[in-house]
């Protein structure tokens, strides 16, 4: 069961085979031609209108979005939806989660590779039935009022697709509160990249929005070993727990297991920007000197004067990819250390663009975006 879940979150799907017979329908008078074709898109229609009580809300049909090189499937609870361009690059998320869990780019070699790393696991026996997806691409961000009260957008609802397969698709997801709280997911791809943008916007007319959290990326490699993080010299630095998500993929993440990291617990610290001369965290800061930073060790940092972008290497897959930010200010970097098995469970690390140490302030009636981009060099 685990890898037919795992063949739809990151596999190509092969073409289903030829129903077609050898009497044509333009053989049949146009009524009938007709009434076929307004009977398909009906039972279409119906499919979609089924799917949108899991959070799919568009006016189109199966065909359309076929011709928009977008399809949609069915995974348990879930829905995959996949992207794919005339020249094989091709992208996964589901809903509601948002959770994007495959970027296949097109390579020098004329073959599509993964590039980053998913993960489908048994649930435990205190768990539901249901499979743990871990890793991917995935946003964790937190949204606060002014007295304090705290929103997470978790459950998104696709509402909007856009492009076509020979140049570029979007699809934009989107989920609201309350109070006065919209979160827009825009995610787009190209022929040699993947954008995950995320629009969050105030709209309440007289109290302003805190918005923190991150865009946490698993980047597939063959071993931690043989990974390097280009471009981060001259960076300052803070020493930082592992920033936790619903679908962050952690070695020994029971806050009883974590001998080999520099803190106790593997959540987010309250007010780490505020740190005083008695506050161990000032000890931590530190300044990048390598050029080649080796991410063979167990680390987990924060980088704050990072450039926008900035690459990362796998020398046992002799492949690369480069990230690029824009709105978010931090770069987090994590590495699960090379102690684990090649090509395996842990054989990634974590990117992440955030906004975590210094938190967006974003006034009444206003909005701010955060985009995270993989592009790929190798084409």
């Amino acid at each position: 069961m685990l890898w037919s879940i795992f063949q739809k979150l990151t596999c190509i799907t092969p073409p289903l085979p030829s129903t077609s017979t050898s009497t044509s329908i333009h053989s049949f008078p146009e009524s009938i031609r007709y009434a076929t074709r307004f009977r398909r898109r009906e039972r279409e229609d119906f499919r979609l209108s089924a799917m949108s009580q899991s959070r799919v809300d568009i006016d189109c049909s199966e065909s359309e979005l076929r011709a928009r090189g977008i399809s949609l499937e069915g995974i348990g609870d879930s829905f995959v939806v996949r992207m794919e361009l005339k020249d094989g690059t091709s992208a996964k998320l589901m809903l509601p989660s948002g959770l994007i869990t495959s970027f296949k780019p097109r390579m020098w070699h004329g073959g599509t590779m993964e590039v980053l790393h998913t993960l489908v696991s048994e649930p435990d026996h205190n768990d539901s039935a249901r499979a743990l997806i871990h890793g991917g691409l995935s946003l964790a961000l937190e949204c606060l009022d002014e007295a304090g009260i705290a929103w997470s957008p978790d459950s998104w609802t696709l509402c909007q697709v856009s492009g076509s397969p020979r140049n570029s698709i979007q699809v934009e997801l989107i989920e609201r509160n309350e109070e006065n709280v919209e979160v827009k997911h825009i995610v787009s791809l190209g022929s040699d990249l993947l954008n995950s943008e995320v629009v969050v916007i105030n709209q309440s007319t007289t109290s302003p929005l805190t918005v923190r959290g991150s865009s946490l990326c698993h980047l597939g490699v063959s071993t931690p070993d043989a990974t390097y993080a280009l471009g981060l010299d001259g960076s300052d630095f803070l020493v930082h727990p592992p920033l936790v998500s619903r679908f962050s993929l952690i070695p020994d993440k029971d806050p009883g297991k974590t001998k080999g990291w520099p803190f106790s617990q593997l959540f987010f610290q309250k007010n780490p920007g505020n740190s005083t001369a008695e506050d161990p965290m000032e000890n931590l800061w530190g300044e990048e000197e390598d050029a080649h930073k080796h991410l063979t060790q167990k680390l987990s940092m924060i980088y704050k004067s990072a450039p926008r972008a900035f690459t990362v290497i796998d020398r046992g897959r002799r492949n690369s990819v480069t990230m690029r930010r824009d709105g978010f200010k931090e770069v987090y970097v994590f590495s699960p250390g090379s102690e684990h098995e090649w090509y395996g469970k842990y054989s990634y690390v974590c990117i992440g663009h955030s906004a975590h140490l210094e938190p967006i302030l974003l006034n009444a009636q206003s909005e701010w975006r955060g985009t995270t981009q993989l592009w790929n060099p190798n084409s």
